[in-house]
């Protein structure tokens, strides 16, 4: 049985989207790692929030939402699920 795709705010969809693209455009064919999953939630959410809890909340949602980097995927693989996920598709 398939379950729902979690509801997800507006703002962690934008944020799913800015890193998406973040990772297309700087080095897509990299690998990709869950250093950069776990920095660049923090980096976004606080950028768009500023150092506060509002950011905190912002970047504990992305990662709820985030899948967890596989062995040997690309920066741009990531970056195509992210966008998927943002769409509200469920992986």
């Amino acid at each position: 049985m398939t379950q729902p795709a979690p509801t997800l705010s507006n703002d962690t969809r934008l944020l799913l989207l800015q890193l998406a693209e973040k990772l297309d455009a700087l080095r897509p064919d990299a690998a990709m790692s869950e250093g950069i999953r776990l920095g660049q939630a923090l980096v976004l959410s606080e950028q768009m929030h500023g150092v506060t809890e509002a950011a905190y909340v912002a970047e504990q949602d992305l990662l709820a939402a985030m899948p967890l980097v596989r062995d040997d995927e690309t920066r741009g693989e990531y970056a195509a699920q992210l966008r998927l996920i943002a769409q509200g598709v469920t992986l």
